[in-house]
C-alpha cells in the first residue's frame, strides 16, 4: 500500500515536469512562416488622412493595392475585412495598409466607411503616394505578380515587423506563394488565415520569451 502511494505521488510530480520539458524543448521548432523577400521598401513617405506616419517596421502589416478605383475592389476588401482584419485587429502590432494613388482619396474613404460596418477601422489604413512610389514598393516585394495598369493588385501580402515579405515556399498548389488572392474567398479563409495565425503566434511566443527572460 505504501509503495502504491509513493508511485502515485511520483507520477503526479513527474508528469507535469515531463510535459514542461517536452514543450520547452520543442519551442525552438515552432513553425515559422518563411521569409520570401527581405527589406520591402518602406512606406513612410506616403501620406495619411489621419496625418500620422505609417510604416512597415515594427508592425505586422497586411499590405494591399486597390488602385485608381478602390470601390471596384470592394469585394476583395470585404473578404479581407471579414476573414483577416476583424478577428486580428485586437493584436497591438497588427495593421492593414492599402497603398493608393494620389487622387483616389475620396473613394478610398468611402470604402473605409463601408468597412466600418464590419469592424472598427482604427487599424485599417489607406495611405497615398505617387504612381511611381507605388510601383517602387510593389517591385520591392520581388514577387511573381504584376501590378495592374490602374495600380491595383488582387494579391494581399504579409509583411513582418522587420519589413520582410512572408509567405509559403512549399505551397501544395503553386510552390512559392508570395501573396493571397483576395478575389478567392477560400484562399483568404484558409491559406491566408492560417498563415496570419502562424506569424501572430510566432510573435506572441517571442513576446512571452522576452518577458520570461526579463523576470529571471
Amino acid at each position: 500500500m505504501q509503495v502504491k502511494k509513493y508511485l502515485v505521488l511520483g507520477v503526479l510530480f513527474l508528469l507535469p515536469l515531463s510535459m514542461y520539458i517536452f514543450f520547452a524543448s520543442g519551442k525552438d521548432n515552432f513553425g515559422r512562416l518563411p521569409v520570401l523577400t527581405e527589406n520591402v521598401k518602406e512606406i513612410d513617405n506616403f501620406s495619411s488622412p489621419e496625418k500620422d506616419t505609417v510604416t512597415l517596421k515594427n508592425s505586422i502589416t497586411i499590405l494591399g493595392f486597390f488602385g485608381n478605383d478602390p470601390l471596384a475592389n470592394k469585394v476583395n476588401a470585404f473578404n479581407l475585412a471579414h476573414k483577416i482584419y476583424k478577428k486580428n485587429r485586437g493584436f497591438n502590432d497588427f495593421q492593414v495598409v492599402i497603398l493608393q494613388p494620389e487622387g483616389s482619396e475620396e473613394d478610398s474613404m468611402d470604402l473605409k466607411n463601408k468597412l466600418s460596418e464590419i469592424a472598427e477601422t482604427d487599424r485599417w489604413k489607406f495611405v497615398f503616394g505617387t504612381k511611381e512610389e507605388i510601383q517602387s514598393v510593389f517591385k520591392s516585394l520581388n514577387s511573381e505578380y504584376l501590378l495592374m495598369p490602374d495600380f491595383s493588385s488582387p494579391y494581399i501580402f504579409i509583411i513582418d515587423k522587420n519589413g520582410n515579405l512572408r509567405g509559403r515556399d512549399d505551397d501544395e498548389d503553386v510552390g512559392k506563394l508570395y501573396g493571397f488572392d483576395a478575389r478567392d474567398f477560400a484562399e483568404i479563409n484558409n491559406k491566408m488565415d492560417d498563415d496570419v495565425k502562424v506569424i501572430l503566434a510566432e510573435y506572441r511566443l517571442e513576446l512571452k520569451k522576452y518577458k520570461a527572460d526579463r523576470e529571471i
